[in-house]
């Protein structure tokens, strides 16, 4: 949609198409977790650091003081990875822009407009500078994220805390007073608190020194803007890494296979992605949409 709520194009999947399947990720963890004996995931346990020889055993040290050696160390402990230091110096830099997630429940009874607006799926709306992108999940609730272009610090910055619902509202409405009134609810109409995500990147194309003992995975290798392939991409690697420890012969042939398979996937795809956050602000071009259908953050 433009910023007064006309709808420059809308997406009807074909009946039976399968390409693009969407599940809440709350119940997919619930799904991945429930699949695996009671105690294999220990909870509460912080890491503090790695260390140790390239070749093995690694010692981990955790916030608590107890340490434990491990003959491999899977770093997919997301965008600030503790684990990433070990193998690679590389940090997440911001993107210049920022997301402010807001939540929405009972859609149907609670924000009808909203329900009616938005449809079932996900809407889109962007001026240049800033924009918005709902996604309607499972039992009746939508997220939104109102998306800007701000320094990462924009809410201290303005004399604002996280907890201040009504000014950060209120600054919002300032940034947006152009938009209709009906896009405006996606700012105003929020149940619960805004939740800060300014978005990072790391460098592209992120690689680092094979290690036999230390390798990573998801957004620990490889965070991009959020433009739909983070989850995917971590459960491939997930994947190609276990079964490259099954059918190889020793924990050093087998990320040597992962390793060559992911790095280059994650290079192409983060050069594709690079500074794709700045897209989802752009204002759509009526000519692309015509030929190639609506854009999919």
């Amino acid at each position: 949609m433009d910023p007064a709520g006309r709808i420059l194009a809308h997406h009807l999947p074909d009946a039976g198409e399968t390409v693009s399947p969407e599940i809440d990720r709350g119940q997919l963890r619930d799904l991945l977790l429930g699949s695996l004996a009671a105690g294999t995931v220990q909870w509460g346990r912080t890491l503090a650091s790695v260390s140790g020889p390239a070749d093995g055993p690694r010692t981990l040290t955790f916030a608590d003081g107890a340490a434990v050696e491990a003959d491999l160390v899977i770093g997919a402990d997301g965008a600030f990875s503790r684990v990433r230091t070990a193998v690679s110096p590389a940090t997440p830099r911001y993107t210049g822009v920022s997301f402010l997630e807001a939540w929405f429940d009972d859609m149907e009874t609670t924000h009808p407009e909203l329900s009616e607006l938005v449809g079932k799926g996900s809407a889109h709306v962007a001026d240049g500078e800033r924009g918005l992108f709902a996604q309607r999940n499972s039992g009746s609730h939508m997220r939104v994220y109102i998306m800007r272009r701000v320094p990462a610090d924009w809410i201290t910055t303005n004399g604002l805390h996280p907890e201040d619902c009504e000014g950060i509202r209120a600054h919002l409405l300032s940034e947006y007073a152009a938009w209709s009134p009906q896009t405006l609810r996606m700012i105003t109409d929020n149940d619960g608190p805004y939740v800060d995500r300014p978005l990072f990147a790391l460098p592209v194309p992120h690689t680092w020194e094979h290690s036999p003992s230390v390798t990573l995975l998801g957004d620990a290798a490889h965070l991009m803007p959020p433009l739909g392939v983070g989850v995917n991409l971590a459960m491939l690697d997930a994947s190609e890494l276990a079964l490259a420890l099954v059918h190889s012969a020793t924990i050093d042939d087998a990320v040597h296979s992962y390793e060559k398979s992911m790095l280059p996937r994650s290079t192409d795809i983060a050069e594709m992605l690079e500074g794709g956050a700045e897209h989802l602000l752009s204002v759509p071009d009526p000519d692309e949409i015509a030929r190639f259908g609506p854009s999919r953050p």
